[in-house]
């Protein structure tokens, strides 16, 4: 008999504390359809599916070799994709620290031979729920300040939980 070969169902992302997540709440208020629980808010930086337990080992090396620099992200704008009917909040004016790590990010995947799904152009954004049949109204509410803590790789369990693996920390040049 051949055994299973164990596989996790992967993520890069930025995870907010505590505070922040409160704060993302907030956002929620208006937005209709099936929200998401504040535990599963965050904003992903490149999603890689179903991996194998021996990519771990490389994988964490990224994590840690990526450049993260200290980012203050102003989420302060709502938007709507409506293919997969999601509603989420983003920043209107994405920092540009953001935007290098992410396509560094990236970059390492790809020399790795990893595949990540990004849908498109990067579109730095939160989730706020799914099956929205609708584009939430104008933002007019607090904008909320995330001082990012780094990046984190994060799996998404069986039960549907997201736990964060491992996390790197900002790094100021």
């Amino acid at each position: 008999m051949i055994a299973k070969q164990a596989v996790h169902k992967l993520f890069f992302a930025l995870w907010p504390d505590d505070g922040v997540r409160q704060a993302l709440l907030r956002l929620q208020q208006p937005v209709h359809g099936r929200l998401i629980p504040p535990e599963k808010l965050h904003l992903t930086m490149a999603f890689l599916g179903q991996q194998p337990a021996e990519a771990m080992p490389v994988l964490l090396d990224i994590l840690h070799a990526t450049h993260v620099p200290p980012l203050q992200l102003t989420v302060d704008c709502y938007g709507y994709f409506k293919r997969p009917q999601i509603a989420w909040a983003g920043t209107s004016a994405p920092p540009s620290g953001l935007l290098a790590a992410q396509g560094e990010l990236m970059s390492r995947l790809e020399a790795a031979g990893f595949s990540a799904a990004t849908h498109g152009q990067f579109k730095p954004h939160i989730t706020l729920a799914r099956e929205a049949q609708e584009a939430p109204a104008d933002f007019s509410g607090v904008p909320v300040v995330w001082n990012v803590q780094g990046l984190a790789l994060v799996e998404s369990m069986p039960d549907g939980r997201y736990v964060p693996l491992a996390q790197n920390r900002p790094i100021d040049v």
